[in-house]
Order: structure tokens, then C-alpha cells, then sequence
């Protein structure tokens, strides 16, 4: 229940947002922040720990006004929802910058890769202060000053990351030395301030360019300092920013991020020494091609606040990574009909054919026509005919999730991309999916028949079972017990560990049998991209590997299989471009 005081309070604060708003340009337009009256509703909300924070998600910013009031806040609503609106308009600016951010930040700690979401978070605190309190003239020190009154002796006394994270502010704000806080600093610290002030300067323009070399700065002082975070739990405003937000873009490592792990003291622009000068007009996005394993786009994610399981990050992960190779969106010209259409009149001028003459149009117009005054004509064309639809080929899919196989949720799996990409095409040309990932003996997962539903398809195709290597020769005799209205192409990914589908099943039928039937009911053929030396039709093998080749030779010969040797399971994106171009463009 809201008390006097709490009305009053968040009156004064409402009323501050349009003049925190015009700080940063008149033209701002933001939602109005979220002014929460009680810990409960802050939580609501996704705040916990700090003052305030800001959604990326939405454009919100969330203010927990009881401990606003217990840290002696209550009179800087300016300051805190300018701050807020800093984060929005300057850095990170938005969940892709703020992704970006954090994998610089976690390349330049190793080993310390858990504090990157704080690093990142007193990073970008350091521009939207300095602007704040130099150019808008606010009271962003006096913050500092009341968040150190708070503070216990012990605290003031320790804490190295606090201590010169205070001293870079008082370099920039040309304070006295330890008028914000912090503990002692000897001659070490005080440079590693100097060096950190000059960093916010030099690259105030550029922040991204200078995230590496800012937690670079730092991390000695993490190693040390084993509760780095104290100090600063108020003040983690963009802790879980990303929540909820789109993650395209994540996968990409950008050309300077590992170039810019270096001390600023290593960068001429800020030490003035020899050393590096990175272009100061080179974009900071580059794309050079070299793209995350899952599992760290994972550990990105996670630290900029989005909730997802590993597996859910897998399904986002190779969606964006296989879009870039679908085929496109059928098109295809309409030919024109042959039946002329009457599209409008047109004046009927002296000159024209008497017989083009609309006479009924005419009179209704004026009841004494006059010719080429009030005389028209019909305007006719032709229509598009409509063109007849063409019946997709269905894609039956069977996927290797052997123990050869790798996790597809922790490092990139190229069989799981190629059936990626192969199944996504084939939705985009209107045809249904169905996916089977196997493994050893009832180990085998399945999507509810064929269907159009990318998650479903691709939930199945970043599970992983890791066992032993045995067909699901059941559910290929299963699919294809009676003939499907659709044609449906049948497409296995695997190694040599194929040939078990010509086995016997559980019921004693031959897989052999089972393989002719299905291509038969299927009456869209089938093909097997499988890792197999180039040359493995005229390659010497051991006993088993003979077999195997023997196998494959006789379902080609009988069946009629098409078998596609993949050396390296990377080149099976090159197949699965090609499959998708042969089979899902419309020619």
C-alpha cells in the first residue's frame, strides 16, 4: 500500500524524466520508467540488488524507490534517470552491442570470465558519467560520495578494482585523490588510473574498440581482489539488460575482438608510448567469417541476462547459422491471360474510330454529347492468369547422434547445420520435414510425422545421444507401412555406420526389404551423404570397411540410392547447399 511519502516521491521523480530525457536530446523518446514502491513490485519487474536498471527488450527503464531511499538517493532523479537513458541511447544501446560487448570482455579474463557482466557493466558507466557530469553539469560525484558513506570501515579499507575504478573517476573529474573512496593505492594503481582515464577520453567515441583493453586493465586487479563485486552490487543497471531479447548476430567474432585483449599501457593513442595505434577510422564490425561454438554463444548469452536452456540456445544458434545457405522463397511469373479486361475509360477524341465510342458511358456523362468533349472510350488489358501450384517433394531425414557424432549444444555440428539447412529450405518451398535422430538401439528421437514447424524440427536436430551406432530400422518400415499421398525424398546423414539399416529389425524382416519398400511408397528417391574417403569405391579397406563399401555399392546398383562421400564433415555444408538448390528451386 502506497504511503504519502511514496506518492510524493515518485511525483518528484515522474516529473524529473522529460528533463533526464532532454539531457541527452529533446528528440528522445523513451517509455515512462517504471517507478517501483515496493522491493515486490521492483521484482516484478526483474530488478533485484540494484537501485535501477534498464530492459533492452522493451526501451524501460526500472527504479526501486525504497532503496533509492535507504541509500540516501532520493534527491538525484535527474541524475539516475539520465544515467538509465544513457544505457539506451549511448552503451550498450542495444542487446546486440551489449552481446558484443560482453565477448570482448570475457576474451580479455581468462579464468575470470564470471566477472565479465560487471566489467562490462562499470565500463559502460564510465561514458554515460563522464558525459553526464562534464557536459550536462549533473551531480553524478555525489552519487559516489553517498554510495561511500554507506560503506562499511572494512569495505573502505579493501577492495583494489573499487579503489582504482574511484581513482579513474577522480582523474577525469580532476578530484582530490580518495574524495570518492576506495582504499589505499600506491604508485602502481594511481598509473593504472591515469591509464584508465585516458582510455574513457581517447575512446569515448569508439567505446566498443576499447572494451578488450578496459577489462584488461582491470583483471590483475580481480585476480587479487576476491570480492570485486561488492562494492559495486548497487550499480549493476545492466546486469540482465538482454533478457527476453532476439540473439541474432551473437555468433560472429569480429576481427579486432581478440586484437583488443591488450593493456592500454601497450596502445600509443592512450600511453603515448610505443606500441599499438589501432586505425581510428577502421569500423569496429568487420566480419571476417570465423563464427562461436555453441557453447559460447551460450556462455554470452546467459551473461547478458537471456534465460535459455543449452538446448534452446543450439536451436537459435544453428537457425542463424544456417540461414544464410536456404534456398529462396519460391517465385515465378504469372503468364497473362488471354481473355482482354476492361480497366477503365479514356476521352474519345475526333480522330479516334468511330466504333471505339462508349455510348452508354457517353450519354451518362451529358445528354448531348459532344464529340471529343464528352465522348469516351473503354481502356482494356490483360490479366494475370493464375499460375497452377507445383507439389513440394516432402523430406524424409534421418541424422547420425553417435558417440562419433559431436554435441551440437556444446561445439558445432556440421551434420546437424546440413540438415539445418536442407530442412529449412524445404519448408521454404512449402514441403513438410520429417526428422528421425538415432543412435544405438532405442535410442531414437523423432518429430510427430511431417510437419512445418522449424522448433520442432530443429528441437530434433540439437538433441544428441552420444551411444553406440544401430538404425532405427522400425521407424523407416513404420513411415512407410502404406504409400503417402506426397512424394517424399528420403535423406540419411551419417559415416559408414549407414549400413546397419540393412540389418534385420526387431521383427526379423530384412532391412534390406525395408529400404526397397520405403524408396518405393516414398516414389521420390533417396540419397546418403555419408563421411567416406573420396576415392571409396576403388579404396583398399580392412574386412569391415569392405563390407561396408560392398553394402553401399549394392544399394546403389539395386535401389538406386545416390551416395555422396564426404570427406570432412565440414564440406557437408557444400552438400547440403547443393541438395537444396537441386531440390527445393522451382526451375
Amino acid at each position: 500500500m502506497k504511503t504519502t511519502d511514496d506518492t510524493v516521491l515518485i511525483g518528484a521523480w515522474r516529473a524529473a524524466w522529460p528533463e533526464a530525457l532532454a539531457v541527452w536530446s529533446k528528440f528522445t523518446r523513451l517509455r515512462d520508467p517504471s517507478l517501483c514502491a515496493s522491493r515486490v513490485e521492483a521484482s516484478k519487474q526483474g530488478l533485484s540488488g540494484s537501485f535501477a536498471m534498464i530492459r533492452l527488450l522493451d526501451q524501460s527503464v526500472v527504479v526501486d524507490l525504497p532503496l533509492v531511499t535507504e541509500l540516501g538517493l532520493d534527491d538525484y532523479a535527474l541524475e539516475v534517470l539520465a544515467h538509465e537513458i544513457g544505457h539506451h541511447i549511448l552503451a550498450p544501446g542495444s542487446a546486440s552491442d551489449q552481446f558484443r560487448l560482453l565477448a570482448r570482455m570475457r576474451r580479455a579474463l581468462p579464468t575470470l570470465e564470471q566477472h565479465a557482466p560487471m566489467v562490462a557493466n562499470l565500463y559502460t558507466d564510465l561514458f554515460i558519467n563522464d558525459r553526464l557530469q562534464r557536459q550536462a553539469n549533473l551531480r553524478m560525484a555525489d552519487i559516489y560520495r553517498k554510495l561511500e558513506q554507506g560503506r562499511s570501515a572494512e569495505a573502505k579499507a579493501s577492495g583494489g578494482v573499487w579503489t582504482l575504478y574511484m581513482r579513474i573517476y577522480e582523474n577525469l573529474w580532476q578530484l582530490e585523490k580518495g574524495e570518492l573512496g576506495g582504499g589505499q593505492a600506491d604508485e602502481r594503481l594511481d598509473t593504472d588510473a591515469w591509464l584508465g582515464a585516458r582510455l574513457i577520453r581517447v575512446y569515448a567515441n569508439d567505446w566498443m574498440l576499447a572494451a578488450g583493453r578496459f577489462a584488461t586493465l582491470l583483471l590483475p586487479y580481480l585476480v587479487e581482489d576476491t570480492d570485486a563485486l561488492s562494492p559495486s552490487r548497487y550499480l549493476l543497471d545492466t546486469r540482465d539488460a538482454a533478457r527476453g531479447c532476439q540473439t541474432y548476430g551473437a555468433q560472429q567474432i569480429e576481427n579486432d575482438e581478440a586484437d583488443g585483449a591488450i593493456h592500454p599501457v601497450h596502445d600509443k593513442r592512450i600511453s603515448g608510448l610505443d606500441g599499438e595505434e589501432p586505425a581510428a577510422d577502421a569500423p569496429a564490425r568487420q566480419g571476417g567469417g570465423q563464427l562461436r561454438e555453441p557453447f559460447e554463444l551460450g556462455d554470452i548469452l546467459k551473461a547478458s541476462g537471456v534465460n535459455l536452456s543449452d538446448h534452446e540456445i543450439a536451436i537459435r544458434y544453428y537457425r542463424e547459422r544456417a540461414l544464410p545457405h536456404l534456398v529462396a522463397f519460391p517465385s515465378r511469373p504469372a503468364p497473362e491471360s488471354q481473355e482482354p479486361q476492361m480497366e477503365g475509360l479514356e476521352p474519345w477524341e475526333i480522330g479516334d474510330p468511330l466504333e471505339d465510342i462508349d455510348w452508354l458511358q457517353s450519354v451518362m456523362q451529358s445528354p448531348r454529347p459532344v464529340p471529343g468533349v464528352t465522348t469516351v472510350r473503354r481502356v482494356y488489358g490483360r490479366e494475370p492468369a493464375r499460375a497452377i501450384d507445383a507439389v513440394p517433394v516432402d523430406l524424409n531425414m534421418y541424422v547420425d547422434s553417435s558417440g562419433s557424432m559431436p554435441n551440437p549444444q556444446a561445439h558445432t555440428s556440421f551434420l546437424t547445420l546440413a540438415g539445418a539447412v536442407i530442412a529449412l529450405s524445404a519448408l521454404r518451398a512449402g514441403a513438410k520435414v520429417q526428422v528421425t535422430l538415432w543412435s544405438g538401439k532405442n535410442e531414437v528421437m523423432q518429430t510427430p510425422g511431417f510437419v512445418r514447424d522449424e522448433d520442432m524440427i530443429l528441437g530434433v536436430l540439437t538433441e544428441f545421444f552420444g551411444g553406440g551406432t544401430c538404425f532405427p530400422i522400425h521407424r523407416l518400415r513404420q513411415t512407410y507401412a502404406a504409400r503417402r499421398e506426397r512424394p517424399a525424398h528420403i535423406l540419411m546423414i551419417s559415416d559408414d555406420g549407414i549400413t546397419t539399416m540393412f540389418d534385420q529389425d526387431e521383427l526379423g524382416n530384412s532391412g534390406w526389404d525395408i529400404s526397397a519398400k520405403a524408396l518405393a511408397q516414398g516414389g521420390a528417391g533417396g540419397t546418403m551423404a555419408l563421411n567416406l574417403e573420396r576415392d571409396w569405391e576403388g579404396a583398399a579397406a580392412n574386412k569391415w570397411l569392405q563390407k561396408t563399401y560392398d553394402d553401399l555399392k549394392r544399394a546403389r546398383r539395386e535401389q538406386g540410392w545416390d551416395i555422396h562421400a564426404v570427406e570432412r564433415y565440414e564440406d557437408l555444408l557444400d552438400f547440403a547447399r547443393a541438395f537444396s538448390r537441386r531440390h527445393y528451386i522451382q526451375q
